[in-house]
C-alpha cells in the first residue's frame, strides 16, 4: 500500500506537520508513504495548449510531471493546503489543474482526501475547491471524525482535535484502500464509465 501526500504550502509549516502526523499512522499500519513539497519555486498555470492529450503528460516538465509519474503507482492521495484569502494556495491549484488535466488516468478510482491548515476561517471554500478534483475523476473521498482541518495557533501543539482528526483520516484511508484491494483480490473490477456525451449549454 502506497500513499502519496502533497504539501501545497511554500513552507514546511503546519500543513506539512499535519501530513507528517498522518504519516505516523500510515507507518504504524505498514503502509508506505511519501510527502511531496511543492516548495517556493515558481509554478506555471495551465496554458491550454492541449499537448498533454498527445504526450500523456504536461508539456511543461516540472513538479507536475513528477507528481503524475508518482501517482501511477500510488494507491491513495492526501493533498494539503494552507488557506490563503479563504481559498487554497494558487500554487497547489496550478499543480492540480495541470496534473489532473494531463494525468487524470493516474488518479482515477483511487481514494483521496484534502486537508487544510488555517488561522481562523476559509476552510469550507478551500475544501470544496480541492474535493472537486476528486469527484470529477471518480475518486472515493475519504472522510474523518470532523472537518479535515488543523488550525495554526501560536503554540504548534495546541490544536489537539485537529491532529486527532488527521490521524483518524489516515486510519480511514488505510481501511478504504484495504477494502479496495480485498475487492480486487475477489475479482471485483473497476466500474466501466460511459464516455462520449457532452452537453454544451452555450447557444
Amino acid at each position: 500500500m502506497k500513499i502519496l501526500m502533497v504539501n501545497g504550502s511554500p513552507r514546511k509549516g503546519e500543513t506539512r506537520a499535519a501530513l507528517e502526523e498522518m504519516g505516523k499512522v500510515f507507518a504504524e499500519a505498514g503502509a508506505e508513504y511519501e510527502i511531496v513539497d511543492l516548495g517556493a519555486s515558481p509554478v506555471n498555470d495551465c496554458i491550454a495548449c492541449r499537448k498533454c492529450a498527445e504526450l500523456k503528460k504536461c508539456v511543461m516538465d516540472d513538479v507536475v510531471n513528477e507528481l503524475i509519474e508518482k501517482a501511477k503507482t500510488a494507491d491513495g492521495f492526501v493533498f494539503g493546503t494552507p488557506v490563503y484569502y479563504a481559498h487554497p494556495t494558487a500554487r497547489v491549484l496550478a499543480v492540480l489543474d495541470r496534473a489532473f488535466y494531463a494525468g487524470k488516468y493516474a488518479f482515477m478510482f483511487k481514494p483521496a482526501a484534502a486537508i487544510t491548515s488555517l488561522r481562523r476561517a476559509g476552510s469550507c471554500a478551500s475544501m470544496d475547491v480541492m474535493n472537486k478534483y476528486f469527484t470529477i475523476s471518480e475518486m472515493p473521498i475519504v472522510s474523518s471524525s470532523y472537518w479535515n482541518q488543523v488550525f495554526r495557533p501560536s503554540e504548534k501543539e495546541s490544536d489537539a482535535e485537529g491532529r486527532q482528526t488527521v490521524r483518524n483520516l489516515a486510519r480511514n484511508m488505510v481501511w478504504l484502500i484495504s477494502c479496495i484491494q480485498a475487492g480486487k483480490e475477489k475479482g471485483i473490477s473497476l466500474p466501466a464509465s460511459e464516455r462520449g456525451n457532452q452537453t454544451n449549454f452555450n447557444r
